[in-house]
């Protein structure tokens, strides 16, 4: 729910945290890349809209009986910072984001992470460095969205209070996704985490910065079908299975709006990126 320097957040905690606390706090704090709009001078990671590069033996994404899938974003792996993150990312290659944005349909089907037959309206293509690629223009009846370069720099991420890894560590026994007596989840540290910064933005890797209740629940209610109560320990652990591999936010520069000012997520195992197995990474979308 909040990045920044590690020691502006380290101040920020003092001031509403006892040193113990805060400490204690700020070790759960995690590294992101967030991407922001590129500037003539800086170095490009990749960009969001415009037209994928695919390798030439391979097909648009296209979600059965829907439609093709709207190209998202690309990122170049090679020119993140891999070394201040703390997720297993290729060295080299590009990660093609698509989703099935509701635009040849008028928005009647929705890929929802809870329905499994929806899974196919999102998709992650890792395409190797060393792959022939071509780019490609957009399928018919799909207009590709404004090309926005992207810049990343590092940052710490920190995510709510009622997240599992944080509940893990100041209120284990507190029931999972809601708020408990601890001053990690007192309304003025929460009303001081959401001044500092309120910004859901683009970002790699990282805690998740979630519009709702936090993503990894979604997720591993959505991998549990939904058969699994909050408070069985199950679903927290699912939900710790979980890392974020990307999150891309509504952009008025690339003219996407994901339902009201939301934000597409993909998240992943840390074992499943690991082994490049990016075809398992799981997504889900949350708006205000």
């Amino acid at each position: 729910m909040t990045h920044g320097s590690r020691d502006a957040l380290r101040s920020l905690a003092l001031q509403h945290l006892s040193p113990e606390v805060a400490e204690k706090w700020l070790g759960l704090l995690r590294p992101g890349a967030r991407l922001e709009a590129a500037a003539s001078s800086d170095d490009g990671v990749g960009q969001l809209g415009g037209l994928p590069s695919l390798p030439v033996n391979v097909e648009w994404p296209v979600w059965d009986d829907h439609g093709p899938l709207s190209f998202i974003a690309s990122i170049d792996c090679a020119s993140l910072p891999k070394d201040a993150l703390d997720i297993d990312l290729p060295e080299a290659g590009t990660l093609l984001f698509f989703y099935f944005d509701g635009h040849m349909d008028g928005g009647e089907a929705l890929v929802l992470a809870e329905d499994r037959e929806s899974r196919a309206g999102a998709r992650v293509l890792f395409v190797a460095a060393a792959e022939e690629v071509v780019e490609r223009g957009t399928p018919a009846g799909l207009k590709p969205y404004p090309a926005v370069p992207l810049a990343a720099r590092t940052a710490m991420t920190a995510t709510e209070p009622w997240h599992p890894s944080v509940r893990a560590a100041f209120a284990p026994d507190a029931p999972l996704g809601n708020r408990y007596d601890h001053p990690v989840c007192s309304q003025e540290f929460l009303d001081a985490l959401w001044d500092f910064d309120d910004e859901v933005g683009h970002q790699i890797g990282g805690h998740v910065h979630s519009v709702q209740n936090p993503v990894e629940i979604e997720i591993a209610e959505a991998v549990l079908d939904g058969e699994v109560p909050w408070d069985d320990p199950r679903l927290s652990k699912e939900a710790g299975n979980w890392v974020l591999l990307a999150q891309f936010d509504s952009e008025n520069a690339a003219d996407m709006m994901w339902g009201d000012a939301g934000a597409l997520y993909w998240l992943i195992h840390p074992e499943d990126l690991a082994e490049r197995r990016f075809e398992r990474a799981m997504f889900t979308w949350q708006c205000s």
